[in-house]
């Protein structure tokens, strides 16, 4: 098996604090300067959850608690000069719990915006779904009795 037969999995969240939403800006390939939700790599031995947790503090600073499973999707980009042309990404719906946001590992911006800014920001149709997604996740969550 080479380079690009590989699957790599991903975390990522969607993290609300109020009406607002979390964004990065990515420093990095893929998408670098692109808008996005804070995720990255889930590491060997790691607990996906623990990884979700991970990924946001190292990226933004931001504390969160995981409230629900948002969705589980294929990134596959036939780019052969990409390092991940196969990527199961698994996100999840949070909530903030502390931290103000700043940028970090491969994050040059990391910022709370209201909802429809972070849609109009962000660069992928899938990422946007998710964001209407998890609003309806966290809105279900919060009218339990």
């Amino acid at each position: 098996m080479n380079q690009s037969e590989t699957i790599s999995v991903g975390v990522g969240a969607v993290i609300f604090r109020n009406q607002d939403v979390l964004i990065i800006k990515r420093g990095k390939a893929p998408f670098k300067g692109e808008w996005s939700i804070p995720g990255g790599r889930l590491e060997f031995g790691e607990r996906i959850r623990d990884a979700v947790i991970r990924e946001v503090r190292e990226e933004t600073g931001v504390e969160i608690e995981l409230i629900g499973l948002l969705d589980v999707f294929d990134a596959i980009t036939p780019d052969e000069d990409l390092s991940m042309p196969h990527m199961v990404i698994i996100d999840y719906v949070a909530e903030w719990t502390a931290g103000e946001p700043r940028p970090g590992d491969d994050a040059v911006e990391a910022e709370f915006v209201p909802i429809e800014t972070a849609i109009a920001r962000l660069s992928w149709d899938v990422t946007r779904q998710a964001i209407r997604r998890a609003i309806d996740i966290r809105d279900a969550i919060h009218e339990r009795p």
